[in-house]
């Protein structure tokens, strides 16, 4: 027996597609056919399955069992909740050698997809192309694993709350007396785990979206769209809050609103636990992607710690931090990493309890702490909507254009060029059919020009601002 699978969807990080379009229960049986025969011929045996809260989750999650027992793999089912959750499970359970989420993240609501991870790492790139190749030739084990069901949510916030471990009882009680934050988990699979979460916490909790809904009917769970955190902003603006939280669909990336209403960026949020890091930990390599700040690379740079830029994408950082021995990182797109005092992976959830804990070792609120930062003009994180197959050649383009030009060029993940009026990023997505561009600058003036030049060389290749799909 053989499968194959549509072009579109085995992609750099995970796999993902238009549910019964480009993404069936039939891919999903043979991913777990794949993933199943590449444990097995690993030796390993057991993999743990979780799922968002989609509406086609569960029987994408029913045919990806099917396909794991029948490659002889025995599974350990720990049912809807957040994609960290199952990165927990396949960390902390004994003798689990892999893990699968299937989750169609901050996609739109027709859109499904798997995170894997196999035996502690990211599994990306190749390995996703060569379930593709396994499928093709029906190259697959066979045996006749078990299924097992395991509730872990519960050892799952007594995890996350272990993030504030080294907290003096005192101060976090005196903390607990005032603190008022804002959770929004736009209906996402996060809300079961943060209602569990904030019940234990001290302060007050404003809960806002927390019912599992695969519709989004308040909002899209992507919280790099400033539009889907107006709920949020609000809410932080009428409660006369501390700050706000917001999540993706599926848990693993994280949106900040201060008591101000400003939007704290990734790379914005990075600089706030960097702070508290290098105080602990100095000298400390951090990581961040391209998209990020200089205004971050500077502060890591400043307080003592050794800054490294590295490729945007969730499986990339990871693996880096792995390679490196770092233990903190993040993106723009706000994934954050701890290997500080936690596993590596990607969860949006304790990020939101490091903050906390951030803001009361350093003895500042999280308000002081963003408005401290250096005022930067720069553009969000601008989409602009190409061909699949065009992509990755537009940037190529460039590349070419600007080497002939000598301009100023770092290729770390597409181009980031820097000028003497800041620096611009254009970049091909490996999760979407757009290309993503950023620019910063220390002046309007500059990022005009700056911005100038990007139009410039997207006119060259054929692709013009007008298409861009926003932040």
């Amino acid at each position: 027996m053989t499968h194959t699978f549509h072009p579109t969807v085995l992609r750099e990080y995970d796999i993902r597609g238009i549910i019964d379009e480009t993404l069936t229960t039939a891919d999903a049986r043979a991913i777990g056919r794949g993933f199943g025969t590449r444990i097995a011929r690993a030796g390993g045996k057991r993999v743990a399955v979780g799922y968002d809260g989609r509406i086609s989750s569960p029987v994408l999650e029913a045919a990806l069992v099917a396909g794991l027992c029948a490659s002889g793999i025995d599974v350990v089912r720990v049912g809807m909740g957040p994609t960290p959750m199952l990165y927990y499970a396949a960390a902390s359970l004994p003798e689990v050698d892999g893990g699968i989420q299937i989750t169609g993240s901050h996609n739109p609501a027709n859109y499904n997809g798997f995170k894997m991870v196999f035996q502690g790492r990211p599994f990306f790139g190749p390995d996703i192309l060569d379930l593709g190749v396994l499928a093709a030739s029906g190259d697959w084990t066979d045996g006749e694993g078990t299924r097992e069901t395991v509730d872990i949510m519960d050892a799952y916030v007594d995890r996350l709350l272990e993030g504030l471990n080294g907290i003096d009882d005192g101060a976090l009680s005196d903390l607990g007396a005032d603190l008022a934050i804002a959770w929004d988990t736009g209906n996402g699979a996060a809300g079961p785990v943060v209602e569990r979460l904030t019940a234990r916490l001290p302060g007050r909790h404003i809960l806002m979206f927390t019912e599992v809904d695969g519709n989004f009917p308040n909002h899209h769970p992507d919280p790099t769209e400033e539009r889907n955190l107006a709920d949020l902003r609000r809410s932080v603006a009428q409660g006369n809050l501390d700050f706000g939280v917001a999540f993706d669909g599926d848990g693993d990336r994280i949106g900040v609103i201060d008591g101000e209403g400003r939007i704290i960026w990734g790379d914005q949020l990075l600089m706030i636990y960097v702070e508290e890091l290098l105080k602990r930990l100095p000298g400390s390599m951090i990581i961040a992607d391209v998209k990020a700040s200089r205004a971050l690379f500077d502060r890591v740079t400043e307080l003592g710690g050794k800054p490294l830029m590295w490729k945007s994408g969730h499986s990339l950082i990871k693996s880096k931090m792995k390679e490196t021995g770092c233990l903190l990182a993040g993106e723009m797109s706000g994934h954050v990493f701890f290997a500080d005092q936690y596993y590596g992976f990607d969860d949006a959830i304790y990020a939101a309890i490091r903050l906390i804990a951030a803001s009361v070792r350093l003895g500042k609120s999280v308000t002081t702490l963003r408005g401290a930062m250096p005022a930067m003009i720069n553009t969000p994180e601008l989409r602009f909507q190409v061909d699949e197959s065009r992509k990755f050649a537009v940037v190529e383009e460039v590349m070419a254009r600007l080497k002939a030009e000598g301009a100023d060029v770092d290729e770390t993940d597409g181009a980031r060029v820097t000028t003497p009026d800041g620096w611009w990023l254009l970049r091909a997505s490996n999760t979407q059919d757009v290309l993503v561009a950023r620019a910063e600058s220390y002046t309007h003036e500059g990022l005009d020009r700056l911005m100038g030049v990007i139009d410039a060389q997207l006119a060259g290749s054929g692709v013009k601002r007008g298409e861009a799909a926003g932040h």
